[in-house]
């Protein structure tokens, strides 16, 4: 049964559907009532709902039913602050608006790559080469909590937004504008891809036109920029400090020394070609190839 459910793509789109709804769900009355910061409730409410999704994914042995919460958790999560903080429609609109689009992207782009739980991320695959204890120690921390920790982390500007009394609109306007230009960056970027992807003469070949001419990663960037947007957001309340500039930083970081490389050194396997194409070519930044 849990075979043919693997095989159908809209069952594994429904399954996880149900699956996300109950751990956020369940997770929220599993706050403990004694916890009066709001962005600490917010936290606990979003590592409960992670390892439920890591015991979901444990029972399907498909870690891959994570990856759609990266996009999906900071839609609750900005709802909720929405419902709890009495701010202006306007201020609302734009914080929310943006990162709304985001994830509807990020969401939607997964949602054409993926099979359904017959496949799971080749990165996932490869990190659980081991022995099964330290499988699962990669397969929680690494693949779940660690991920959702630095999602969360890069949201916590947008507290100060929420709480503030003399926002400056037209940074914030700025900041939204900026987030949106990200998204957009991103999905030129992953259409190029597709659109590349689609010719079957370009198998085993490097995608160096577009965007990917001048960044071997371009939708990394444009995901990178879309949280420093997001920083730049929290600076137009006015009370957040500016050394926060870590958050959008760490997960910088975290496409420049995991993200990027584990692709590249995927692609430098399947591809003969990529290695001319690595030499020359930007890992992140958009700039002139060398």
């Amino acid at each position: 049964m849990l075979a043919k459910i693997k095989k159908s793509k809209v069952a594994s789109i429904t399954i996880s559907v149900i699956l996300y709804i109950s751990a956020f769900y369940l997770a929220y009355f599993l706050i403990p009532n004694s916890v009066n910061s709001i962005w600490l409730k917010v936290l606990i409410w979003h590592v409960i709902s992670t390892i439920f999704i890591y015991f979901f994914s444990v029972a399907l042995k498909n870690s891959s039913l994570y990856d759609p919460f990266w996009s999906v958790a900071p839609i609750p999560i900005v709802l909720y602050l929405m419902a709890y903080f009495d701010q202006s429609f306007i201020l609302n609109f734009l914080v929310v608006m943006p990162i709304i689009i985001w994830s509807f992207r990020l969401t939607f782009n997964f949602l054409i790559n993926w099979d359904g739980f017959v496949h799971e991320d080749f990165r996932y695959v490869d990190l659980k080469n081991t022995n099964y204890v330290k499988a699962e120690i990669i397969n929680l921390f690494g693949i779940h909590l660690i991920p959702t920790l630095i999602v969360n982390l890069s949201l916590y500007p947008i507290i100060y937004i929420f709480t503030s009394n003399e926002v400056n609109y037209g940074l914030l306007f700025f900041a939204s504008m900026f987030t949106i230009l990200a998204v957009i960056l991103e999905t030129v970027a992953d259409y190029q891809m597709r659109e590349f992807k689609k010719d079957t003469n370009n198998a085993k070949k490097t995608m160096k036109y577009g965007l990917w001419k001048y960044s071997r990663h371009p939708n990394y960037f444009g995901e990178a920029l879309f949280w420093f947007g997001i920083y730049f957001m929290g600076l137009s309340s006015a009370i957040m400090p500016l050394w926060l500039i870590v958050c959008p930083i760490i997960m910088l970081m975290l496409f420049v020394f995991i993200s990027c490389p584990l692709m590249d050194a995927r692609s430098l396997k399947k591809r003969d070609d990529y290695k001319d194409y690595m030499a020359t070519t930007s890992q992140l930044l958009i700039l002139p190839k060398k």
